[in-house]
């Protein structure tokens, strides 16, 4: 650990800003790799803040590690799931039962819709992962720039993660303020649903018509004739493929607040078997097994060519998995770093409202480190003293915690590991995915902490 007791709070914000610059710069305009650019400017930051040169490697190789020891299985069997989608022709007929349902016209709503639901009881990454090959064929269909389709689905899975359980930040921020989880789901939907539609939907079309970029070919491209795996499968087929991994995660999750109410007990055989299945790595793992059959096997596809598929699902993602670890190694040594805390500390000494306070700190944990979860989560910690000596109704404990989670998806940066898979799986350039995905994230999360106020004043 660096030792940044020391430290003055305005070298270690003169640190963070030239570190984010110097990345910026050495990828945008110098045009260096963003992998070689993230280790580098990782490790000038972990010196600069007083790591040891013996530390150096090891505390790099640590933030990699934890990143890619939570993405790296989600982002291999979602590519592989997609694929399998994908080269079967499930894809076009998933496009085509969408487009049928909403019409033509309507198909990004349509795509983002289906996220709004899809995303519930499913993490950020993993969603977006699985929903792609549906997106790219109606994005193929339609034509016209990909992010016309893409962003509208990115701003729903945004609201969804950030804001309701039973993902995991918001969950941790209600367990830490006393808040009623009941009560969180209700105003979540409140503040999320115009968010989405405003902020997500209707600012990521508009944001898709002003970048072009073509439908990108990592899914599907390089199809050979050996890997059409047709006829065209069912639509209950796929819907079932789909709904699959939602339903286990949503009964690990389900069991987890039952086992915290007391309703059943945590300590159960049967209980704790239901929730490993329902661990998200798990539920894709266990779906892929199910398309290798349902769009392979069963179907009379031979083995060989049914893992040549699952083969070439991976090769196109390795530079994603490294470029998402990169990523978390950087946020990695910036949390080491104290940055993060020092901001907090200044924020603390201005004696701000509460619930402005509780969106800025999650805010200043966000840019300093980039996971959500852990932005919400410290910012619950820090603000939950305050909270637990004041005088709050039920409805303000609540809206503290949305307060909290509306801050911590803004400003997402480049040591944000979703950045760069956002980033790479839609073949997007560092600047753009600023000026589409963090512009996107921001504007939910302002929009969604100005109705966090409207209605706290109206409590």
């Amino acid at each position: 650990m660096p030792d940044t007791a020391s430290l003055p709070v305005g070298w270690l914000m003169a640190i963070a800003v030239l570190s984010v610059a110097t990345l910026l710069f050495l990828i945008i305009r110098v045009r260096l790799n963003p992998i070689l650019a993230l280790i580098l400017v990782s490790a000038a930051t972990a010196l600069a803040t007083g790591i040891p040169v013996a530390d150096l490697v090891p505390t790099l190789t640590e933030g990699m590690g934890e990143t890619l020891g939570s993405v790296v299985l989600l982002i291999g069997f979602g590519a592989m799931l997609g694929r399998m989608i994908e080269v079967s022709g499930g894809a076009e007929v998933l496009a085509g039962g969408l487009l049928r349902l909403f019409g033509e016209r309507r198909a990004p709503l349509a795509l983002s819709v289906a996220s709004l639901l899809f995303g519930f009881p499913i993490f950020l990454d993993a969603a977006f992962v699985v929903m792609l090959p549906v997106i790219f064929s109606v994005a193929r269909r339609m034509g016209g720039s990909v992010l016309i389709y893409a962003l509208p689905a990115t701003g729903a899975f945004v609201v969804m993660h950030a804001l309701l359980p039973p993902h995991p930040g918001p969950v941790a921020a209600t367990e830490i303020v006393g808040a009623d989880m009941g009560l969180v789901i209700v105003f979540g939907l409140v503040v999320g649903i115009p968010a989405w539609y405003l902020a997500g939907y209707l600012l990521g079309l508009w944001l898709g018509h002003r970048f072009h970029l073509p439908v990108p070919e990592i899914l599907g491209g390089g199809r050979e004739d050996g890997d059409r795996l047709g006829p065209q499968p069912g639509l209950g087929v796929l819907v079932f493929l789909l709904l699959l991994p939602l339903l286990l995660i949503f009964m690990d999750t389900g069991l987890s607040t039952l086992a915290a109410t007391g309703t059943v007990d945590s300590d159960a055989g049967w209980v704790q078997a239901l929730q490993a299945v329902g661990q998200t790595p798990a539920a894709l793992f266990i779906t892929v097994l199910m398309a290798m059959w349902l769009l392979g096997w069963r179907r009379r596809h031979s083995g060989d060519t049914v893992n040549r598929i699952v083969d070439r699902a991976l090769a196109p993602v390795c530079s994603i998995i490294v470029l998402t670890g990169a990523g978390g190694m950087f946020g990695h040594v910036l949390s080491l770093s104290g940055i993060g805390d020092a901001m907090t500390e200044s924020l603390d000494r201005m004696g701000i409202p509460v619930l402005l306070a509780a969106f800025l700190v999650a805010v200043v944990m966000r840019v300093a480190q980039g996971s959500a979860t852990v932005a919400v989560t410290t910012a619950a910690g820090l603000v939950g003293p305050v909270v637990a000596a004041g005088d709050f109704t039920g409805v303000q404990l609540v809206l503290i915690v949305l307060a909290m989670a509306a801050g911590s998806i803004v400003l997402s940066h480049v040591n944000d590991s979703g950045f760069w898979l956002v980033r790479g799986f839609l073949e997007m350039d560092t600047a753009t995915t600023l000026k589409t995905w963090t512009l996107q994230g921001t504007a939910v999360g302002l929009l969604s902490f100005a109705l966090v106020c409207l209605l706290y004043l109206l409590t």
